[in-house]
């Protein structure tokens, strides 16, 4: 039997700090929902704009009964441990912890997005590269059972529409912050090389037509309280319609985290993460402006 991956979080201020874990180890987790294969050793706590002191303490209390160490010192977080997850809700301090991570030489998984702005998401792009950092990003959407059985019946769409919801944050874009799951939807089925985007808004949220080559489109609707993922993919006669189980997405993204940790090879690149940071860039323009905006 092999052993398990020692795991070190990056980060509290996210209920999947408590997630991930719970589906290594907690003795409750339902079987269907288990993960074998890691342990969740330690935790770095410390705050951000999206949580608050009550909040830790309660996620701290629940990962402590897993066995899992919680820790504000970076170094004790990451001294005993094989690879890490990033697990920092707001994206604004990707990039300061990615560069502390980045030197240990582990395997990385940094949780969606990858920034909080493009320019941030290239510069995380351009130091894994230059440093030969092993790491993955993505949203847990990315690998839902429906959305990967749709882009089987049609792989080459010519058109994709989804749905989900426009989050409020407490600081920084909601278009950026909770618009990249589907926008990390959309780039899974249509893949890279988007043109541009244009954002109408109204009060109910906000859709996106984000423009391909070959007179491909896609269509992006962001509702503000609807947590409900989906959408349909369409070329010529083929059509295939997803409804997202929000009860496995989390595991089905812990299984492709722990196949990468273990052998290094996933079902997706760095390449990927900065093409739906440009997504999600353009569309935040868009979004401000009212005008279209050119991916960069």
């Amino acid at each position: 039997m092999q052993e398990k991956i020692k795991v070190a979080i990056i980060g509290l201020d996210t209920s999947h700090s408590v997630e991930m874990p719970r589906r290594m180890q907690a003795p409750d987790c339902p079987e269907q929902n288990r993960v074998e294969g890691l342990r969740a050793v330690s935790c770095l706590r410390f705050e951000t704009p999206f949580t608050n002191r009550q909040v830790l303490e309660e996620r701290q209390k629940q990962l402590e009964a897993w066995g899992v160490k919680v820790t504000e010192d970076f170094g004790e977080a990451v001294r005993d441990c094989d690879a890490i997850m990033m697990e920092i809700n707001d994206p604004a301090y990707h990039l300061e912890y990615f560069k502390k991570c980045m030197k240990l030489g582990k395997p990385i998984f940094l949780d969606k997005p990858l920034a909080d702005h493009y320019e941030n998401g290239k510069a995380i792009y351009d130091l894994a590269k230059e440093n030969h950092v092993r790491v993955i990003s993505s949203s847990a959407l990315r690998y839902s059972e429906s959305l990967t059985n749709a882009c089987g019946t049609v792989q080459k769409p010519m058109q994709m529409y989804c749905y989900g919801p426009l989050g409020i944050p407490p600081v920084g874009s909601g278009v950026i912050w909770y618009g990249v799951h589907c926008f990390e939807m959309l780039e899974r089925a249509m893949g890279q090389g988007a043109l541009s985007v244009d954002v109408r808004k109204d009060d109910a949220g906000a859709v996106a037509i984000v423009e391909y080559p070959d007179k491909r489109r896609g269509i992006v609707e962001l509702t503000v309280g609807n947590y409900v993922y989906g959408g349909t993919l369409r070329n010529g006669k083929e059509n295939a319609s997803y409804l997202v189980d929000g009860s496995m997405f989390y595991t089905e993204e812990l299984r492709e985290i722990h196949r990468f940790f273990r052998t290094g090879e996933a079902s997706l690149s760095l390449d990927d993460a900065l093409e739906v940071m440009n997504l999600l860039d353009a569309s935040d323009r868009s979004y401000e402006t009212g005008k279209p905006a050119a991916l960069k």
